[in-house]
């Protein structure tokens, strides 16, 4: 095991970082956006993050993709993928928060891709999560997020405990749960991440394609390794994730110590269509135009997720 890791991380570290160049062109330039300052690159230093997969129904998770051209990553025996990611950003242009994404792994394209492909040839079949549920602790955060890249935020209490043994975080709104979620900490394999991953988001009728990319060391653990609770609380912004049949074991988890990202200032969108007129998805745009640029965070979680209450 010593020796393959050994080998793993020196191949990983051979791997070119997945930033475009036009983000370190422009590094130490300046942007002002709806009133929020950003200097370029939109990075994140010393970023503590968990991510958990989940196998799910793929039929059910195709139901909660808007459109015609959404498609869920096909897994054997007819599984889909639910992606809960936490990052808790300590330092950024617009100061701390943390963020907790629940999203279902998809491709993107006229049809759906072939089981396995997608997770080798992501440019190809267009490879990324549609977000479903999309908490964060401020409210720049959240006219950042969705008023300029089209994501679902909404702020919400949350929290991102590391402990010797787990790591975990809860996230409630309006005094109700939306979710939980605790990682077994893996192995310390400090395999260096250089990753890009897609959003994509439905935001003014629109899907909304964005692009973010991680760098630290990552500690995995894949299959029984992989050791992970999750509770689905009873939040109207969770509803939907009730039929999903999520299993109670992951297919993997990572805990990356403190990474470094960066958002791309890039991002595209699409008319999401309907086969019958007058449905439209996400949030309209009067849903930020009111927003400030506060940086205080709500009361952190209170409920109980052993006893729910």
């Amino acid at each position: 095991m010593n020796r393959f890791l050994r080998l793993a991380r020196l191949g990983l570290s051979a791997v070119p970082s997945p930033v475009p160049r036009r983000q370190r062109r422009l590094a130490g330039r300046h942007a002002l956006v709806d009133g929020i300052p950003f200097v370029l690159p939109v990075d994140s230093v010393d970023t503590p993050a968990l991510m958990a997969g989940f196998p799910v129904d793929r039929e059910a998770a195709a139901r909660l993709l808007p459109g015609g051209e959404l498609h869920p990553l096909a897994l054997p025996g007819g599984k889909g993928l639910l992606l809960v990611t936490v990052v808790n950003y300590l330092r950024t242009d617009i100061g701390r928060y943390i963020e907790f994404s629940i999203a279902i792994a998809c491709t993107h394209g006229p049809r759906p891709a072939p089981p396995l492909l997608p997770g080798l040839l992501r440019g190809a079949f267009r490879t990324g999560q549609y977000v479903v549920d999309l908490p964060v602790s401020s409210e720049i955060s959240v006219k950042g997020g969705k008023g300029i890249w089209g994501m679902p935020k909404h702020r919400a209490s949350l929290d991102f405990t590391v402990g010797d043994a787990a790591v975990s975080s809860q996230y409630e709104v309006d005094g109700r749960l939306g979710m939980y979620v605790e990682i077994a900490r893996p192995p310390a394999t400090a395999l260096p991440m250089r990753v890009g991953a897609v959003n994509y988001c439905p935001f003014r009728g629109m899907l909304m394609k964005s692009s973010v990319y991680f760098d630290g060391p990552a500690d995995v653990a894949v299959g029984r390794r992989a050791r992970a609770r999750l509770v689905l609380g009873d939040a109207p912004q969770v509803a939907a994730l009730h039929g999903l049949g999520i299993a109670d074991d992951p297919l993997f988890t990572v805990y990356l110590p403190a990474a470094q990202g960066v958002l791309d200032d890039h991002f595209e969108c699409w008319f999401l269509t309907s086969e019958q007129p007058g449905r439209t998805y996400g949030e309209r745009l009067d849903s930020v135009v009111g927003l400030g640029l506060s940086q205080e965070w709500p009361e952190p979680p209170r409920l109980d997720v052993g006893t729910g209450s």
